[in-house]
């Protein structure tokens, strides 16, 4: 059994009293708007032969924004009624002062919509749940000895936004969101190594819950795990590095994707500030942030502030093009909005935030490009990694890699890191590769205490001259 649809003005508040006191939070302000939202979520997980988590949570609120020039006031409640809305707009109220803005024009209407609107935590009964994650604990520990710990978890939530405009237009959108991750860790003559992969998106959970899929999860995570388990220390030294597609692109995201956000270029705190329409990258190298896809994790619908999402080039050709923006930032700015407005929820104010980021593909063959490698490593998994986006250097843990000779892939190597700088990084790319993919769903990213989730992605790369960290050759 299924809540009924998310209508606030229709049980919770009326929709003519909320529009007069969103118009006067608003009144002689820039922007604003009343964003309202209903989120549930459930959460399973299975971890050494037993459940270890079984959670449902249930939240609802709203944020009431007033913004005007560099100045956003905001308040929000768990509690939606007229009597909060109230205080909120008393609140919002003290950062517009006496005003005198002009109101910005609304967002453009859409019809598009890049994802279903049912409920995907109804796609199965919770016993089948458990049953699957059962069983793929048993999968895993039969398909090798040395495997000695499983863990295995889905996840499911369905978001309800409405978002009122003081125009009196009102912007709906349900995003659901499934994942499924499996993680193996296998030991050998007394080492312990460890292995995972997932994945998921906007979308039901019937099709992470077949056989065919978690199988091939698990058969992966299971691989990395024998991979590292055979892997020599990392060498350590200025080297060629050889990037793997799709999930790789995460590099891409946070030394360069941070960067490219309009906040940071307004305040000229990011590397890339003052660099429109100057050469980046090395020729060849596109970079996208497209929040059109159907059904990615990072896609949506319409922003957080009701601007339909898009497809937005930021480097083409190794030039700087565009940046990522919300509504008050591109205005102070004197460009579009960019559908890049997005929040954690009703208790956070929107910000420039990616969607979904990752580079175009070139004319390269992967194998091509790992055989111009003389004298370094291939690096095809990601961990954790650090950036400072006033400078763009970044520190990033590889999960998986190998050291490369000759042109050839030779032994998996443990505790590599990557060294470097975004903007230095983009003009040492020397290949691109055919193969440009996406990650398989897992993406989450950070910014100012608020977490939203994204995707990656990049074709095979190869840099020069990378700052490889790890244990002398």
């Amino acid at each position: 059994m299924t809540d009924a649809p998310f209508r606030p003005f229709d049980t919770l508040l009326d929709e003519g009293r909320a529009l007069s006191l969103l118009q006067e939070a608003v009144a002689g302000a820039d922007d604003g708007e009343l964003f309202l939202e209903r989120r549930r979520a459930e959460m399973l997980s299975f971890d050494d032969g037993r459940v270890k988590t079984a959670s449902y949570d249930a939240s609802e609120g709203f944020g009431l924004r007033a913004v005007r020039g560099e100045t956003a006031g905001y308040a929000h409640s768990s509690e939606i009624g007229e009597h909060a809305l109230r205080r909120a707009v008393e609140t919002a109220r003290l950062a517009v002062g006496d005003g005198g803005g002009t109101l910005a024009d609304a967002p453009r209407a859409t019809n598009t919509r890049l994802y279903g609107d049912a409920d995907p935590m109804a796609d199965a009964a919770f016993s089948v749940k458990l049953d699957t994650l059962r069983e793929i604990d048993a999968f895993a520990r039969a398909l090798d000895p040395r495997v000695v710990q499983v863990s295995a978890s889905m996840g499911a939530s369905l978001q309800e936004v409405e978002i009122l405009r003081p125009e009196g237009h009102i912007v709906r959108d349900v995003r659901p969101m499934t994942r499924l991750n499996v993680s193996v860790i296998v030991e050998e003559n007394g080492r312990r190594e460890s292995g995972g992969m997932g994945g998921g998106g906007r979308s039901g959970l019937a099709a992470l819950l077949t056989r065919e899929h978690w199988e091939s999860v698990t058969r992966e995570a299971l691989r990395i795990a024998l991979v590292n388990l055979e892997a020599e220390p990392a060498p350590a030294g200025v080297m060629d590095v050889a990037l793997g597609a799709g999930w790789p692109g995460i590099l891409l995201h946070e030394a360069v994707g941070h960067g490219l956000e309009g906040d940071f270029n307004r305040k000229k705190s990011s590397a890339f500030a003052g660099l429109m329409g100057q050469r980046v990258a090395a020729p060849g190298v596109t970079v996208l942030d497209d929040g059109t896809i159907p059904d990615r994790r990072g896609s949506l619908t319409v922003d957080d502030e009701g601007t339909p999402s898009g497809r937005n080039v930021l480097i083409e050709d190794g030039v700087l093009v565009g940046y990522m923006q919300d509504r008050q930032n591109a205005r102070l700015m004197g460009v579009s909005p960019t559908g890049n407005g997005r929040r954690e929820s009703y208790a956070h104010a929107p910000m420039p935030r990616m969607t979904n980021t990752y580079m175009m593909g070139g004319n390269a063959s992967p194998g091509d490009i790992v055989g111009e490698v003389r004298d370094g490593i291939y690096a095809v998994g990601f961990g954790g990694g650090q950036v400072d986006i006033t400078n763009g250097k970044f520190v990033f843990s590889c999960t998986e890699a190998y050291r490369v000779k000759d042109g050839k892939i030779g032994r998996p190597v443990k505790g590599a890191t990557l060294i470097g700088d975004g903007a230095t990084a983009l003009q040492q790319i020397r290949a691109i590769g055919n193969d440009m993919a996406l990650d398989p769903g897992i993406g989450n990213c950070g910014k100012a205490g608020q977490w939203v989730p994204v995707g990656v992605g990049q074709p095979t790369l190869l840099i020069g001259g990378l700052t490889v960290g790890g244990s002398a050759a």
